[in-house]
């Protein structure tokens, strides 16, 4: 029997997908080491999109449970909170937490309800790939622009519409297009791929809807870099093989600028 993809039962899917790949202690559910901690920033942020001091900065952690993000960014100085669907995610944090002694608060809830939070509580959102787990990116783009504050930066990552489109595995003719780009409902589940997280349902979002979308929300970016993981030694079929042909990733850098919506009010002047 196929489950119905409504709202909720995306968000429980998901959830649980996470919560299993924790217990299989999949790559991206690992906790920072102590080398990553003690850099801190140039760990993070290689680019010094948010300065060289995070001292006193109330920085979100969207959706990046897992033990790594919170911690890197509280032991250089913020006062970081961290959200995740999944528990499991959540207690590495707490347990990367109290080993570090870090202050670091844990939410449980999407990331497209932040409800929770004040409107303009965050100096700084940080957000790892997570957009393609939910089908409306513009509701999490929403949800950020309402609890970051005026003038404050929003990073995040994603996974760019052509991997997704992109065959995991190159055939004769090389790495082809396999899905549509305008293409509604989740993407066909893959296993054993970097590229993808097994059992999770994921979306393709078009660049009009990463970018355009941030614009809509009231942001203004301010940089996108493609993070390079070609790798030109690496065997036919790797990840970093695939990488030299389809860029999986895009990072953005994102400002607040207090104006709802996208759009601003001007007033007319007319020199007499």
């Amino acid at each position: 029997m196929t489950e119905p993809l409504d709202p909720q039962a995306i968000l429980d899917r998901n959830r649980r997908a996470w919560d299993r790949l924790v217990a299989r202690d999949d790559g991206f559910t690992r906790p920072a080491d102590d080398q990553a901690c003690r850099d801190g920033l140039r760990t993070v942020d290689p680019l010094g999109w948010l300065g060289d001091d995070l001292r006193g900065k109330r920085v979100l952690c969207l959706a990046a449970g897992g033990g790594r993000q919170g911690p890197i960014y509280a032991s250089a100085g913020g006062i970081v909170t961290v959200v995740d669907l999944s528990p499991a995610m959540l207690e590495r944090d707490r347990q990367v937490a109290l080993e570090r002694r870090l202050d670091l608060r844990t939410v449980e809830t999407s990331m497209d309800d932040l409800g929770m939070f004040d409107v303009g509580e965050f100096d700084v959102v940080i957000h790892p790939v997570a957009t393609c787990y939910l089908p409306d990116i513009a509701a999490v783009y929403r949800q950020v622009a309402r609890v970051l504050r005026s003038g404050g930066i929003y990073v995040s990552q994603h996974k760019t519409p052509t991997s997704l489109q992109t065959a995991i595995a190159p055939s004769e003719r090389g790495y082809l297009l396999e899905e549509p780009y305008y293409r509604t409902g989740p993407l066909p589940e893959v296993a054993g791929s970097r590229l993808r997280e097994e059992g999770c349902l994921e979306f393709l979002h078009r660049w009009e809807e990463l970018i355009g979308g941030l614009c809509r929300a009231g942001f203004v970016i301010e940089d996108l870099v493609e993070p390079c993981h070609a790798k030109a030694e690496d065997p036919i079929g790797s990840f970093g093989h695939r990488a030299r042909f389809v860029a999986p990733y895009v990072r953005i850098k994102a400002r607040r600028t207090g104006v709802e919506g996208g759009t601003e009010r001007r007033s007319l002047w007319i020199p007499s």
